[in-house]
């Protein structure tokens, strides 16, 4: 009895942690992706409205993350699709920032 409270504690304590961890890859690419936004604003390759698209889909990105790792579980469909996302929103970002607009 005092293994299985034991290992339902532990598991209660390490699910949260581990599902905060469970999209390492995403991670590091929303991180590049915020970090291509910040160049692009610096150069002026974005226009502040570029820059507000951008950030809103980067903030839908991360919600949608976030609810996918809730219940403290990604799942391959769910992984996908987060995939997906940050593939459309990198294109998004690269044809904004070679598009004619300048910021001024």
């Amino acid at each position: 009895m005092k293994k299985l409270l034991l290992t339902a504690v532990i598991s209660a304590i390490t699910l949260p942690v581990f599902a905060q961890s469970s999209t390492p890859r995403l991670d590091a690419r929303e991180s590049e992706q915020q970090h291509r936004i910040a160049q692009g604003v610096r150069s002026g390759e974005l226009t502040p409205k570029e820059t507000r698209v951008l950030e809103k889909k980067e903030a839908r990105l991360r919600h949608d993350e976030a609810k996918a790792k809730a219940d403290g579980v990604v799942t391959p469909h769910e992984r996908r699709k987060l995939e997906q996302e940050a593939d459309r929103n990198s294109a998004d970002i690269a044809r904004l920032k070679h598009n004619d607009r300048v910021a001024h």
